[in-house]
């Protein structure tokens, strides 16, 4: 006896998982600039190399499974760039993207497979969660929610995700709820502009338990979370933010316990651009572009940044030096000064911690001022969040390069230095417990005040200030490893990029940091 009608009741269920939300349905979404989770899978991977697990689970009610209906979540192994990935999608054309006790399973059979595999974890959201009218895998009507007796299995994988694979996360669409919480427990986190919307409850939730009348927009939009360091990134479009994804993983080893990998753009290492003579301006009040620095110095076009939107007074993000991936930190004097606020701080804590579990050594060029000060500053505890940073930075293990570009004051300037780091400076350095204005008007005050100009006298106390914080003191003690031309930036760094290979082998051996990542 042939089993041709048990194949054909599978291939039927596939074709229904293939077809659900209909032709209609699938309209609208690209209207709206939205794609199913099919077509955003195809388009983030490489070509024909998705194989999909799990497509006909999901549920009936029926002996014959008439009216099965598939899960909302997809699930399956992929390569991008040629390197073996796993993929977890959500379905919003089924039940909103509803997470159901199959779904579950699926995904943490993604998470799992991807640590077992040792191979990165892309998840594409867009789902509301869990539905209290859904019931649980006991059938009771309205039974939601976590049991009491150990912790729930989707947070504990997940943690345990993080430490091992690298974890990219994008909101294509609406996410509420649980959703949320995976999108940003990542390693990157991607909303894009107009189509997505994150939630830790909607409007309807919102309105009921504080009675406020919002939109989801006004709630969760990217000009809300791209600002508040929610997500890491903001992305143009569901393209924009599939190539994003691409982007950052080709800098990252596929797992925790390997190199990164090598990819060389073909950039001369003894590059010297001329125009770093004249970057600094020797108006100590007057700003300079720190992203032409970046640029001039790491391999061309490799430049990768991460969180631009939002503690925008520190510069964080990926790059490559002679084909060797780096993170690199810097300070933007266009924002708050280059101070190191709150927001900026977190996002130096999180980002050191990216780079020391996946063995990229840190580049940090400096032109810190010190912590941001006033009330505001004040309100934020922004020496808390500082010292949080500090703590993260001095753990780390990798290699640290910093090039103090001009200013270096105050306990602040300890976040770029690392432990042990190889220091150079430029000409334009200064180095202090304060920065010369501040200084002198805390120090000189009444000196100033009772001088027949006192205009005139705070110009020549701050001259001789900046003549003492001056870099060549600090040189004669050996405060510094080097200074240097800063036409000879890259040349330098590429040399040390070489140099640290060894001890970089090393940092690999010894496998993954002690302390967890954290969202």
């Amino acid at each position: 006896m042939s089993w041709k009608p048990e194949v054909d009741e599978i291939e039927r269920r596939r074709a229904r998982a293939l077809e659900m939300g209909g032709k209609e349905a699938l309209e609208k979404r690209r209207e709206r600039g939205l794609l199913n989770v099919r077509e955003r899978i195809d388009r983030l991977v490489d070509r024909d190399s998705f194989s999909e697990r799990g497509q006909i689970a999901g549920s009936s009610s029926t002996p014959d499974g008439s009216d099965f209906t598939p899960t909302g979540v997809v699930v399956g192994t992929a390569r991008i760039g040629g390197r073996s990935v796993v993929v977890c999608g959500d379905d919003f054309t089924i039940r909103g993207g509803a997470y159901t006790p199959a779904s579950i399973k699926k995904a943490l059979y993604a998470e799992d497979l991807a640590v077992e595999r040792r191979i990165p974890f892309v998840r594409m959201l867009e789902a509301g969660g869990a539905s209290i009218a859904g019931g649980t895998a006991g059938g009771s009507r309205g039974r939601t929610g976590y049991d009491w007796t150990s912790p729930p299995i989707m947070n504990v994988q997940t943690m345990r995700t993080l430490s091992a694979v690298p974890v990219v996360s994008i909101a294509l669409g609406a996410v509420a709820g649980f959703p949320a919480g995976r999108l940003v427990a990542s390693h990157l986190s991607i909303m894009t502009k107009d189509g997505s919307q994150v939630l830790t409850g909607g409007p309807a939730v919102v309105a009921h338990a504080m009675k406020e009348t919002v939109t989801k927009e006004e709630l969760g939009s990217a000009a809300v979370h791209g600002r508040n360091g929610m997500v890491d990134n903001v992305a143009d479009d569901e393209i924009d933010a599939l190539r994003q994804a691409q982007q950052f993983l080709s800098y990252l080893p596929s797992h925790a316990g390997e190199a990164p990998p090598f990819f060389d753009v073909g950039d001369l290492r003894t590059r010297r651009e001329e125009s770093l003579l004249e970057l600094v301006p020797r108006e100590r009040r007057r700003a300079f572009k720190m992203r032409k620095l970046i640029e001039s110095v790491v391999d061309q076009r490799s430049f990768f940044e991460i969180g631009k939107l939002w503690g925008r007074s520190q510069i964080t993000g990926l790059a490559r030096v002679n084909g060797h991936s780096i993170g690199l930190i810097a300070n933007d004097c266009h924002h708050d000064g280059g101070s190191m606020t709150r927001d900026g701080a977190d996002k130096i804590r999180r980002f050191v911690d990216l780079c020391d579990l996946f063995h990229l050594p840190i580049v940090s060029f400096v032109d810190e001022p010190g912590f941001a000060i006033g009330s505001k500053a004040e309100q934020e505890g922004t020496i808390r969040a500082g010292m949080g940073a500090m703590f993260a930075v001095l753990q780390s293990t990798v290699p640290w390069f910093a090039c103090v570009v001009r200013r270096s004051y105050g306990v602040a300037q300890g976040l770029h230095l690392g432990s042990k780091a190889m220091s150079v400076a430029w000409p334009s350095a200064m180095s202090g417990a304060l920065p010369v204005e501040s200084g002198v008007a805390l120090a000189f005050k009444r000196e100033i005040e009772s001088a027949p100009d006192p205009e005139k006298r705070r110009a020549e106390l701050e001259d001789e200030m900046a003549k003492a914080q001056s870099v060549l003191p600090r040189s004669e003690e050996f405060g510094v490893h080097d200074l240097i031309d800063p036409r000879d930036t890259r040349p330098i760094l590429c040399d040390w990029v070489d140099e640290i290979q060894t001890q970089l082998a090393a940092h690999v051996q010894a496998g993954p940091p002690r302390y967890s990542i954290r969202p």
